[in-house]
């Protein structure tokens, strides 16, 4: 039996209520677009074909990062069993983008969602032995410091993310 290690991720994430969206590579600069709320600050996506939308401003100043309300990001991998999306910590700001804004937008290649956690660690060797950090996001930003569940309040309150079907 064939496990479909991307529908196992899509149903993670909509589970988490995270926006989920397959599409090919060449429309996905398109649906990024479509899931954004201005201003949007973004790091330049790895990914051939796909690019930030203009609307999208890359190598944002801090103030440009403060005032963002979407922040568009590639993920490393993704862990299909949880619906966790690696975020690298690179110098073109992937973290702070990634954190800040009230909305995530994660893009992620359908070849890099692996099927667990242990999968995961393996993708990890490269990067630890660059000295390179991973943040993992699964879902919206939860605390109940307080008493009851509340969203957003350490990090996005509303996350999409885009599954490219090819590279």
């Amino acid at each position: 039996m064939t496990i479909d290690t991307v529908g196992r991720f899509e149903r993670a994430l909509e589970s988490l209520e995270v926006g989920v969206e397959r599409v090919p590579a060449v429309d996905a600069t398109e649906r990024i677009a479509a899931v954004l709320e201005a201003p949007a600050v973004g790091v330049p996506l790895p990914f051939d074909g796909v690019s930030q939308p203009e609307s999208v401003t890359t190598r944002p100043t801090a103030g440009e990062l403060e005032d963002a309300r979407t922040g568009v990001t590639p993920a490393t991998f993704g862990i299909a069993e949880y619906g966790t999306v690696a975020i690298e910590s690179r110098a073109a700001g992937d973290e702070p983008v990634s954190l800040y804004p009230n909305q995530h937008v994660a893009v992620v290649a359908a070849s890099d969602v692996v099927a667990d956690l242990g999968a995961g660690f393996d993708r990890l060797e490269d990067c630890f032995a660059d000295r390179k950090s991973i943040v993992f996001a699964t879902g919206r930003s939860a605390t109940a410091d307080m008493g009851d569940l509340v969203h957003g309040v350490h990090g996005p309150g509303t996350v999409s993310v885009i599954v490219l079907e090819d590279r």
